[in-house]
């Protein structure tokens, strides 16, 4: 590369057209100009130009959109104004907060390009507005959500069945990461996915992904499943039988795992806030609300949502399609802000 040629771009996907996700990109462009630089929208531009008018402050003119065609010329375009790569045969804005199979097809087609593009090297990340569920089952996108269609995109791409393209959802905020052996299943399924194989491949995923974030190797706290981590047994076997002798095969693999730890405390002796610097670099939950609750409750609005394990990088604002407020102006971009910046630091380290 050139001496003063820029880095590549980062994509945002538009999200569900019907919820938040348009909007609050439009805000972060027009408040957050230093961070959204060299980053475009790849979706419609009738969508968002909608929520541009949406985010418009009284007495000052909208936002202004820019047109592009290829992911480079996001660079060029100026500060405070919103480049847009027009997708092919892209429906248009579906109603304010209404669950809509367009904008199910149209959120899953704004996702596949851009992980597709990232795949060829064309963006340096994706940055993924919310979608909404059930508008890409009613669109019949056979997926539950983001992590499981990048998983399949980027396994297509490989050539591998999606099972060999494993990955891992990690939330974090500057005070606490979470990493989850389960993400989008049932809690029966989720006790049933405690298995020594899920534990330790999950273990080695996180490992290797923040390794190349941090420049070293993470420090791992693994969580217990039962109350007290178990208690030596007393309420349940898990810890013994499947969680401890995974630490024990990651440790003796390198990893810089410890536990397991009860649940209930581990989460604040990883917490890194002022005058108290956490113990552990991320915590490694079990499964989805025992590792998504306490970084949540920190504050939705800083948190960013991470796939691990993919040959890409992605990042998520930690919160959804928000249709109850939609079309209103109100809602906050800081999460989205939060992502593209932790997409582009990510993007570096990779």
């Amino acid at each position: 590369m050139q001496k003063n040629t820029p880095s590549l771009p980062i994509a945002i996907t538009q999200g569900d057209s019907a919820g938040i996700g348009p909007e609050i990109i439009a805000m972060a462009f027009r408040d957050h100009a230093p961070q959204m630089q060299g980053c475009f929208v790849a979706g419609d531009v009738a969508t968002l130009r909608r929520a541009a008018q949406v985010v418009q402050r009284p007495g000052q003119p909208a936002l202004p959109l820019a047109v592009i065609t290829q992911p480079q010329q996001a660079w060029e375009v100026p500060t405070r104004c919103l480049p847009v790569l027009q997708l092919p045969d892209m429906p248009g804005p579906a109603p304010w907060g209404q669950i809509s199979a367009q904008a199910g097809a149209a959120a899953a087609a704004s996702v596949q390009w851009a992980a597709r593009a990232a795949l060829a090297g064309q963006v340096a990340a994706l940055v993924t507005a919310p979608l909404h569920k059930e508008a890409l089952h009613a669109a019949g996108v056979d997926f539950p959500g983001h992590t499981e269609l990048l998983q399949a995109e980027a396994a297509r791409h490989a050539g591998v069945p999606v099972p060999q393209m494993p990955v891992r959802m990690m939330l974090a905020n500057d005070e606490l990461r979470t990493v989850l052996v389960s993400i989008h299943v049932s809690l029966r399924q989720a006790l049933e996915a405690v298995t020594y194989d899920n534990v330790l491949q999950t273990l080695h995923i996180t490992d290797r992904a923040l390794h190349a974030v941090l420049g070293r190797r993470p420090r791992i706290a693994v969580a217990g499943l039962n109350p007290h981590a178990g208690e030596g047994g007393l309420f349940g076997r898990e810890e013994i039988d499947t969680i401890a002798p995974a630490i024990v095969a990651a440790r003796q693999a390198g990893v810089d795992a410890h536990g397991p730890y009860a649940p209930d405390t581990v989460f604040m002796r990883a917490r890194n806030a002022p005058g108290h610097p956490g113990e552990f670099d991320v915590v490694l939950a079990m499964y989805h609300d025992q590792g998504l609750i306490p970084v949540k409750y920190l504050g939705v609005e800083q948190g960013v949502n991470v796939t691990l394990g993919l040959p890409l990088v992605r990042t998520s604002p930690d919160h959804g399609t928000a249709f109850d407020i939609a079309g209103r102006g109100v809602a906050s971009a800081s999460s989205l802000v939060q992502a593209t910046v932790m997409a582009r630091r990510m993007a570096a380290g990779a």
